[in-house]
């Protein structure tokens, strides 16, 4: 996919993807670690023509601005590059998309867009609530020992490795891969050769490092801490695609428990046979499910 450059008013620079119509609906897409605005290239094939199609490499990634420091990394600021990249294109009003950590800032930029009328629409795949995760990070066996991967990233003693074997050194230490097989060959080369630029690997773990996430080692009590007040959330009251790959290791289904409480106008659809990486997994699938949800919602 051709990318173009923006430059944002904040000084970051991000190589994005722009297609469709200009004058379209537009879709800005997010993708998540550790992979790049091609992660959603399914997608942008199937809706360019009717919609205007936008998806960054994000802040640390690719070619796009990598600022030093794990300040630089804040949910605040990356959710603000969302806005700022909007209005740099001259978009008033947009659905935000998003998987994974993209997923997870798609969340923030619904909330903080949803007042201003900015965004309209939500959709966003094997991504957790932030009103849900932290407790399930506490409580439950099988989503804390999924993301004991995210200590690891977390954890400077393993920057020598990262320093040694890129990114790929810390991967294939920490977590498990899936479905490597449904990803086509020049993809997996595209993705390899990014992580062996040092100066990114060190950019996208930080995303993971300055995040506000506990995440408590395994011998430690699966219970909420004394004193802990499960994070509130606004009602989120734009309608909310949530789509969640059945097969995921990382982020196992029980996060979609409860997003009704959350969400007022909710469409959750489950997708077999699909790890978390669901939208090039099963992009068929995804592509049905948007499709039908954009219709619904126009």
């Amino acid at each position: 996919m051709d990318a173009k450059r923006i430059a944002l008013p904040n000084g970051i620079e991000l190589d994005v993807t722009d297609v469709g119509p200009e004058d379209a609906p537009a879709l800005i897409f997010l993708h998540g670690f550790p992979e790049n605005r091609h992660s959603w290239r399914h997608q942008i094939a199937h809706f360019s023509d009717r919609f205007r199609c936008i998806a960054p490499d994000q802040r640390g990634y690719a070619g796009s601005s990598k600022p030093e420091g794990v300040e630089n990394y804040s949910p605040d600021k990356l959710v603000g590059d969302v806005f700022l990249l909007a209005a740099a294109l001259g978009i008033e009003r947009f659905t935000i998309v998003g998987q994974d950590w993209g997923g997870a800032l798609a969340w923030g930029v619904a909330l903080a867009g949803q007042e201003s009328g900015t965004v309209t629409r939500a959709i966003i795949a094997n991504a957790p609530h932030p009103a849900i995760f932290q407790t399930l990070l506490y409580t439950s066996p099988t989503q804390r020992e999924a993301s004991q991967y995210m200590r690891g990233f977390r954890d400077p003693a393993n920057d020598a490795l990262v320093r040694e074997g890129g990114l790929k050194a810390l991967l294939e230490q920490e977590i498990r891969w899936e479905a490597s097989d449904r990803m086509e060959l020049a993809e997996r080369e595209r993705l390899c050769a990014q992580w062996e630029d040092r100066e990114a690997a060190f950019a996208m773990l930080n995303w993971y490092r300055a995040s506000p996430v506990t995440i408590p080692p395994l011998d430690a009590l699966y219970e909420l801490p004394a004193g802990y007040t499960p994070r509130e959330a606004p009602p989120l009251r734009i309608p909310t695609l949530v789509m969640w790959g059945m097969d995921d290791l990382a982020l196992p289904p029980v996060n979609t428990d409860g997003l009704d409480r959350h969400i007022d106008d909710l469409t959750l659809e489950h997708i077999p046979g699909a790890g978390h990486f669901v939208q090039w997994e099963k992009p068929e699938a995804v592509n049905a499910a948007m499709a039908a949800f954009l219709d619904r919602t126009a």
